[in-house]
């Protein structure tokens, strides 16, 4: 086994019941959790965009919209839809790179050379068919009565409709303009990856990179009431 594959399991095998815990264990604990990935991620960004003084300033800002928008949709609207969020951003992402190692084809763009056209319909395909799944195997989206910003415990009722659809896929999109966004970055300052806080994976901007903007964007569709 690769030795960069295996050094990506191992701290997954970490990195994931730390996320679950404190998401789960929400409030406090969760705000503390994402104040640590905010400081860790706002020096990352830092150095890639050391050449940027204004970009530097406006991707802080946004790292900041970004952690606000992940508590708050957790808070307020419960654990099931701030993971079902994460869930369509890691199925973006793995759609993509499943798509793109077994059916290759032409490249997408220069910021990241290993980006395929069929990497992008994977990246499209894989969150559709897991939401589809989901859906309809009655898995309702619910805020938990442990959260002080909601008083009763109330249901989210998803069905697979053409407007459902049209929110996951723009939510795919979103994740994956993120990842070409740090993907330039990185360029530009001609690093491989963010950090090395994550063996195997790179740095927390590696790894977060496709919800920086998916969080924000789910929390006002839900604010609104869209669905």
């Amino acid at each position: 086994m690769n030795v960069e594959l295996l050094k990506r399991i191992l701290s997954s095998i970490v990195i994931v019941p730390t996320v679950l815990f404190f998401a789960i264990k929400g409030s406090i604990y969760f705000l503390l959790f994402l104040i640590v990935l905010f400081i860790a991620s706002s020096y990352e960004w830092g150095k890639l965009s050391r050449n940027f003084s204004l970009i530097r300033i406006i991707g802080i800002i946004i790292l900041l919209l970004s952690f606000s928008s992940a508590y708050f949709l957790r808070e307020k609207f419960g654990l099931y839809f701030f993971l079902f969020i994460i869930l369509i951003c890691i199925s973006t992402d793995v759609g993509g790179y499943l798509f793109g190692k077994i059916f290759k084809g032409p490249k997408l763009t220069k910021i990241s050379p290993k980006k395929t056209y069929s990497g992008v319909a994977g990246s499209f395909t894989m969150p559709t068919c897991i939401s589809f799944f989901l859906i309809e195997n009655n898995f309702n989206l619910y805020s938990n009565d442990n959260s002080y910003l909601v008083e009763n415990l109330y249901t989210i009722d998803l069905d697979f409709n053409l407007l459902t659809i049209s929110i996951i896929l723009i939510i795919s999109f979103i994740s994956q303009v993120g990842d070409l966004i740090v993907s330039y970055f990185k360029r530009q300052a001609n690093v491989k990856d963010t950090g090395k806080i994550l063996p195997g994976h790179g740095g927390i901007l590696d790894r977060i990179d496709g919800m920086i903007f998916a969080f924000p964007f789910s929390y006002i569709i839900l604010s609104i009431n869209i669905l």
